[in-house]
């Protein structure tokens, strides 16, 4: 300023652009794209979402929801010199091998050797990220063999937290984690109205249960008492063949008493109503069964933002 004269400066500030997390993903065993559900609810932006599965059906419900899908095939068929820089690798390797409540074979297993393409794809592809989960049930000497080749504890997640199923497994991660909000849903609250005859048991099989116990949404099974539950036993691959000796979800209605539904079953899983459609039924039961919780892998995924 000279004198009175004044020299009056305007700035202007440009709006920096926002920067939107973009990332190529290779999900391994990807089922039905519960990874990728995940990722869409939470607005992450995928450049590239690469599928190694093999079962058709599995495979139609992807790319009917998510038709940009890439299906690569099965997973000994991936290498990574095929692939872009992959940023997220995600997979969980069968866990018939390592559950309680099959043979217990671990790494004997055809089936859980396949833990080691993980691995392979792991070293191959050098992701920022990844997450790999398995049963809960596993011996502690196979989730410390798995630790200490992976380099990192897992996170052990029981699904009846956020949701109304039981569902305990464990989840290995290099992605930065945080405490899970829990969510006081009950089984009762997931239930539909007006379900169609063809859930409900027979009398046949309802004459080898004990159902006094239930008064609205329990579990049973041939070889122990019905009970009334507020969290319903795991839901299975094989839910579709019925009530075996373990427990199973039983719901009482006025006129008898049923099976789950398989929207039901998305419910406890926390995938959209009518994502599995197109399938018969029993590929529905099947695929949820070996599926992920939603919105435990959402909870894991979320500081990807």
């Amino acid at each position: 300023r000279n004198g009175n004269d004044r020299t009056r400066i305007y700035c202007t500030t440009r709006k920096q652009p926002i920067k939107t997390t973009t990332m190529n993903v290779l999900s391994l065993f990807d089922g039905m794209s519960c990874g990728q559900i995940a990722l869409d609810q939470l607005g992450i932006k995928i450049d590239s979402y690469f599928a190694s599965e093999i079962d058709k059906y599995a495979m139609q419900v992807t790319m009917r929801n998510y038709p940009n899908t890439k299906q690569i095939g099965s997973v000994t068929d991936v290498k990574a010199e095929d692939l872009p820089k992959i940023d997220l690798l995600i997979g969980g390797s069968p866990c018939q091998g390592f559950s309680i409540s099959g043979n217990k074979l671990n790494f004997e297993d055809e089936r859980s050797k396949l833990f080691f393409e993980f691995v392979r794809l792991l070293e191959e592809t050098k992701p920022k990220y990844f997450m790999l989960e398995n049963v809960g049930s596993m011996d502690s000497s196979v989730r410390d063999k798995i630790s200490d080749i992976l380099g990192c504890t897992p996170l052990q997640i029981n699904s009846k937290l956020i949701t109304a199923q039981h569902r305990n497994r464990y989840y290995w991660t290099n992605i930065p984690q945080s405490n899970i909000i829990e969510n006081d849903i009950k089984f009762k609250d997931i239930l539909e109205n007006d379900v169609d005859n063809k859930y409900y048991y027979s009398d046949r099989v309802l004459s080898r249960l004990n159902l006094e116990d239930i008064k609205r949404a329990g579990k049973a099974g041939y070889k122990c008492k019905g009970i009334e539950v507020d969290k319903c036993a795991p839901i299975v691959a094989r839910h579709y063949k019925g009530m075996q000796s373990q427990h199973y979800p039983v719901i009482k209605e006025v006129d008898g008493f049923r099976k789950l539904t398989p929207i039901e079953c998305e419910r406890l899983q926390t995938v959209p109503d009518n994502y599995t459609n197109g399938v018969s039924n029993t590929q529905r039961f099947k695929m949820l069964g070996n599926g992920w919780t939603v919105d435990v892998i959402k909870h894991i995924f979320k500081n990807l933002k």
